[in-house]
C-alpha cells in the first residue's frame, strides 16, 4: 500500500517549500491499496506551529489563518494521529505495510526531517522510506516534462485529468489528484511497479577518506559561520533528511590546527548537494549557517590522507573519535589510558590511541582517542578540564576528517585551502606605531558577537572610552578577514587599563558576555602576529616556531604583490615602515603587523591573525567628514593620504572560480578620477602619467 501525502508550511510553496525554514502547517494523506486498487478516507489536519505568522503566499495559496492555526494540534501530536489513523485504515483494506508517497521530496527531507530534529523528537521509521511521485511518473512516461519541472498540475494535464483546484479545499485537491496519477500508471496500459523507493540515512557514517579518491565537485558543499565547537554529528543534524556520503564531513582547521568555523560536506549524489544549498543561512541553534559550492579537490586536500599510521588508526569503523588537548609533552599512553579510567575504555587499548607529532618528532600535546559507542565517548567528554599532571585537558568530539588535517598537515607551508589575504590598507590612515614592551597598558577582548563592530566596543566600554590611546583598537581577524571575536585596546596607562578589566569583565555586549584581560604591549603582539595567549603564558605565532623558522617561511608560495603601476600610486614611506630583514626573527617582536615596501612593489604577510587597521575615535576617517576637513587634516600633518570615498576597495565573497575579467567586468563604467587627488596627494611624474593615461582598474 501507499500513503499519499501532501503538506505545506507556513512560507514559501512549491520548489521553495522550506527553504526559508518555516514551520509545517497542514498535512493530508490517503491510503491506497495497489493491488485492489481501493482507498482509504482522506485525512486533513492542520498542525499549529511555534510561529504563526504566515506568509503572503502561504495565505494567498492555502486560505489558512493564524486563528485557524491557533486551534490545531502541535507537530508532535499530529504525527501520533497520522501513524494511529494510517494503521486503522490499513486494517480496513486488510493490508498492514506502508511506503509513503510524496509530491517531489521537499516535504520529506526539507521540511519533516529538519523540523523534527530541531524540535528534538524522533519521526517514525516510515518516513526514512518514500516515493518520489514526480521520478516514477517520469519513469511510467519518459515523454513528459523532466523530473524538475514536474507539478501535480503538470502531470495531470499530460494525463488529461481535471485541473479544477477550486472545487476542493487546498491540500485536498492535491492528494486525490495525486491518487488519480497512481491508478493511472497502474492501469493496462502502463503496469507500472513501485520497486526503488527513496531512502533517507538513519545517521551519519564516520570513515577514512583517501587522497587518491575521486571526488564529483558536483556534491561538495561548503559551510561557513559553524560553532567552533560543532563535531561532524552536529553538522549531519543540519543537514538531516539529506544523505551525506561516509566521511563526508570534513571540519576546516586554521594553522594552529584549530576550528576555523567552516566545513566541507559531500553528499551521496548532485540532487542531495542542490537540497543542501537551499539551507543556505539557516540556523544551527541561534548563529545561521551559509551554504556555497565547493570542488571535490579542495574536499581531498582536507578529507584526504595518504598516512599508514593515520590509516590503521581510523580502520575501524563507526568509531566515536574524540580529541585531547593540552596534554604534558612527557604523557605516554599508560598516562592517558589511566586519565581515562575504566569508565570509558578505549577501543583496542594502547592501539586506539594517536598521539600528534611535529614533523621533528616532538609531542605537540594533542591525541585522539577512539570509543566503541556513544555513552563511552560521553564519560569521556565528562573529564573536560580535568588535571593530568600539572595540566588541565581540553575534550572534544572530533572527526575522521581532522585527524587526517591534524596528523599530516601540521604547519604545512601552504595552508590548506588558500584564501587571499587582506589587502595591506582598506582606508590609508595617519602613521601609527603599536606599543611594545612589558607595561600593562593593554587589555584584551575575548568572546566578542561576531558581528560586533568599532562602535559596539565603544559602547561597551562607556566611559572608559576617552582613556583610549589614539588609534589604540585593534580588531583580531581570521584568515577568512572575517571577526575572531578577539580585540585589543591600547589604554593610556596602566591603571587605565586594569580599571577597564575589573569594570568590564564578563560584561554582556549583545547577547554574549565579554572577558576583559589587562595585558601588556608584547603579549598584544604576539597574538596578533598568530600566537596565542593563555594561563600557560605566550604561546608563539607558527612563524616563530624553532623547528619552522627558515627564513623564507610563509604560507603562501610566492608573495602577494600589488603591481608596480599600482605601487607608484602610493608613497610606500607613507603607508608601511621600514622593512625587516629575514634574520629579524630573533629580535622583539615587531611593531606592527603590516609589512614594508622593497623598491616600487608591496608586499603582504600573511598570518594565522591579523589585525585591522587600529582606529579610534580620533582617528581621521573613522567618523565621516567632508572631504574638506579630511584635506585639511593631511596638510596639517603633512601626511598624504586618500579621500575618504574612493581610493582602495576590498571585495569579498567574491566566487572562487572567478577571474580578473569578471572583476573589471562587475566594475565597469566606474573609472578613476585623477582631480579628486589634487592637491591630496603628492604625486611623483610616474603616478601623474598613470593617472592621466586611459582610464582602468589595476587589480591587486
Amino acid at each position: 500500500s501507499l500513503v499519499v501525502l501532501f503538506g505545506a508550511t507556513a512560507g514559501a510553496y512549491g520548489a521553495k517549500l522550506g527553504s526559508d525554514e518555516r514551520e509545517l502547517i497542514l498535512l493530508v494523506w490517503q491510503v491506497v491499496d495497489l493491488h485492489s486498487k481501493k482507498v482509504g478516507t482522506l485525512h486533513k489536519s492542520l498542525v499549529k506551529a511555534d510561529n504563526l505568522d504566515l506568509s503572503d503566499q502561504c495565505r494567498e495559496v492555502s486560505g489558512l489563518t493564524p486563528e485557524g492555526l491557533g486551534k490545531a494540534e502541535p507537530l508532535d501530536r499530529v504525527l501520533q494521529q497520522f501513524s494511529q489513523l494510517v494503521s486503522s485504515d490499513l486494517k480496513v483494506l486488510g493490508r498492514s505495510s506502508y511506503t509513503l508517497c510524496s509530491d517531489g521530496q521537499l516535504l520529506i527531507r526539507q521540511v519533516l526531517h529538519p523540523e523534527t530534529s530541531k524540535k528534538n523528537f524522533l519521526l517514525s521509521d516510515c518516513f526514512y522510506t518514500f516515493y518520489d511521485l514526480r521520478k516514477e511518473f517520469h519513469t511510467c512516461y519518459p515523454s513528459s516534462a523532466t523530473v524538475k519541472d514536474q507539478t501535480i498540475k503538470t502531470m495531470a494535464e499530460y494525463l488529461g485529468l481535471g485541473t479544477d483546484e477550486a472545487e476542493e479545499d487546498f491540500g485536498v485537491w492535491q492528494v486525490k489528484t495525486m491518487v488519480a496519477i497512481i491508478f493511472s500508471m497502474l492501469s493496462e496500459g502502463c503496469n507500472h511497479v513501485f520497486t526503488e523507493p527513496e531512502t533517507v540515512k538513519y545517521k551519519y557514517e564516520t570513515g577514512p577518506c583517501s587522497k587518491s579518491e575521486t571526488v564529483d565537485s558536483e556534491t561538495v558543499i561548503r559551510a561557513r559561520g559553524l560553532p567552533w565547537q560543532s563535531s561532524d554529528q552536529d553538522i549531519a543534524r543540519f543537514f538531516k533528511g539529506l544523505n551525506i556520503a561516509k566521511g563526508g564531513v570534513a571540519l576546516c582547521l586554521n594553522s594552529q590546527g584549530r576550528r576555523n568555523g567552516e566545513a566541507l560536506v559531500r553528499f551521496v549524489n548532485s540532487e542531495q548537494r542542490d537540497l543542501a544549498l537551499e539551507r543556505h543561512k539557516h540556523h544551527m541553534g541561534s548563529r545561521y549557517i551559509e551554504v556555497y559550492k565547493a570542488t571535490g579537490e579542495e574536499f581531498l586536500k582536507i578529507a584526504g590522507g595518504t598516512s599508514n599510521e593515520v590509516a590503521q588508526f581510523l580502520s575501524k569503523e563507526n568509531q566515536v573519535i574524540i580529541r585531547m588537548r593540552g596534554l604534558p609533552f612527557t604523557a605516554t599512553q599508560e598516562d592517558v589510558l589511566g586519565f581515562l579510567g575504566p569508565e570509558c575504555p578505549v577501543t583496542g587499548g594502547k592501539e586506539g590511541l594517536l598521539f600528534v607529532k611535529y614533523p621533528d618528532g616532538r609531542p605537540t600535546g594533542d591525541a585522539f582517542v577512539l570509543f566503541s559507542c556513544e555513552e563511552y565517548a560521553q564519560n569521556a567528554l565528562k573529564k573536560h578540564k580535568e588535571i593530568l599532571g600539572k595540566r588541565y585537558i581540553e575534550l572534544f568530539r572530533s572527526t575522521a576528517a581532522e585527524v587526517q588535517q591534524v596528523v599530516l598537515n601540521r604547519y604545512m607551508s601552504t595552508p590548506l585551502i588558500p584564501t587571499l589575504p587582506t589587502p595591506i590598507i582598506p582606508v590609508i590612515p595617519p602613521p601609527y606605531t603599536i606599543a611594545t614592551g612589558s607595561i600593562r597598558d593593554c587589555v584584551r577582548l575575548r568572546g566578542l558577537p561576531y558581528t560586533a563592530g568599532i562602535d559596539d566596543i565603544l559602547e561597551f566600554m562607556g566611559d572608559a572610552t576617552g582613556d583610549i590611546k589614539p588609534h589604540g583598537v585593534h580588531m583580531v581577524l581570521n584568515q577568512q578577514g572575517r571577526p575572531s571575536g578577539d580585540a585589543f585596546i591600547q589604554m593610556k596607562s596602566a591603571d587605565k587599563a586594569f580599571m577597564v578589566a575589573q569594570k568590564c569583565h564578563k560584561k554582556m555586549m549583545k547577547d554574549r558576555y565579554v572577558e576583559v584581560f589587562q595585558c601588556s604591549g608584547e603579549e598584544m603582539n604576539f597574538v596578533l602576529m598568530g600566537g596565542t595567549l593563555n594561563r600557560s603564558g605566550l604561546s608563539p605565532p607558527p612563524c616563530k616556531l624553532p623547528c619552522l623558522s627558515p627564513p623564507a617561511y610563509a604560507a603562501f608560495q610566492t608573495a602577494a604583490v600589488i603591481p608596480a603601476e599600482a605601487a607608484a600610486l602610493y608613497q610606500p614611506q607613507a603607508l608601511l615602515p621600514t622593512t625587516r630583514t629575514p634574520q629579524a626573527s630573533t629580535a622583539a617582536p615587531p611593531t606592527v603587523t603590516y609589512y614594508p615596501a622593497q623598491a616600487a612593489q608591496l608586499y603582504m604577510n600573511y598570518t594565522a591573525y591579523y589585525p585591522s587597521p587600529p582606529v579610534s575615535p580620533t582617528t581621521v576617517g573613522y567618523i565621516a567628514a567632508p572631504p574638506g576637513a579630511v584635506a585639511a587634516a593631511a596638510t596639517a600633518t603633512h601626511t598624504p593620504i586618500l579621500p575618504q570615498p574612493g581610493a582602495l576597495v576590498r571585495m569579498q565573497g567574491l566566487p572562487y572560480n572567478t577571474g580578473m575579467k569578471e572583476i573589471l567586468s562587475f566594475f565597469q563604467g566606474y573609472q578613476y578620477a585623477p582631480d579628486d587627488y589634487n592637491g591630496l596627494i603628492q604625486l611623483s611624474d610616474q603616478a601623474r602619467s598613470v593617472l592621466q593615461a586611459p582610464k582602468e582598474w589595476v587589480c591587486l
